[in-house]
């Protein structure tokens, strides 16, 4: 099966956050190595893996442009270029980010809200679509089943997902869904306590590249471009 490809923000992985965002997922996405998974009170192994299975199976990140397919007539070297000459013309900026509760999730967020996020979001989605292959019947059909309303249906179609520009919220995510609300509180203590040296202000500074080799496989770090404007 065709791999695919990703536009995300990711911090760099020799930073703190990286690390430690690494211990709580169990895998590092710049280097693909298992890790030893931290385990806070309150939670066992099992548990908790269980609830991380699924942001560490994409990697820590922040989702700018959503993983597709290459078009056709188009390369991985051709996209890692053009990425890389977006980031030459992009400037770093700093935004205060502390973990939260997103809908079901827990994820670090923006504290305030950011035009700079916002800007380098929508042009990521912009930029990079030509890159993009459309979706097909199947995967049209699996993002509709979280009832998207019209608007997100129309992004869908257009730009191959649906919750972009008014609809996109920065997050990079630190557990699957959690449903129940006690549990799902636990989770964000347990994250307040772990990451309380992250918590503030955060330069974004660069854009990363992330690979899919299929779908059955993780999401790993190809390429990471700092901003030079």
């Amino acid at each position: 099966m065709t791999g695919r490809y990703a536009i995300y923000y990711a911090p760099e992985a020799d930073s703190p956050l990286w690390q430690r965002a690494a211990q709580w997922l169990g895998r590092d996405a710049a280097t693909g190595a298992h890790v030893t998974q931290y385990i806070p009170q309150g939670f066992d192994g099992a548990t908790f893996a269980a609830l991380t299975a699924d942001p560490r199976h994409y990697g820590y990140h922040a989702t700018l442009k959503a993983p597709f397919t290459l078009a056709e007539g188009t390369s991985e070297e051709e996209l890692l270029s053009a990425v890389e000459e977006f980031a030459t013309q992009s400037f770093a900026f700093s935004v205060e980010i502390s973990p939260q509760i997103l809908g079901n999730f827990v994820a670090f967020r923006l504290v305030e809200k950011s035009l700079d996020m916002q800007a380098l979001h929508e042009d990521c989605v912009c930029e990079f679509d030509n890159f993009r292959a459309l979706p097909t019947y199947a995967e049209l059909e699996r993002r509709r089943k979280a009832k998207l309303n019209d608007q997100q249906d129309r992004q869908l179609l257009e730009w191959g997902y649906p919750y972009i520009f008014d609809d996109f919220r920065f997050h990079m995510t630190l557990s699957g869904r959690i449903e129940d609300a006690a549990i799902r509180q636990t989770f964000l203590d347990a994250a307040m306590a772990f990451f309380a040296d992250d918590i503030g202000t955060h330069r974004f500074g660069s854009l990363s590249v992330f690979h899919q080799p299929d779908r059955e496989s993780s999401f790993n770090v190809r390429a990471r471009f700092p901003f030079l404007g």
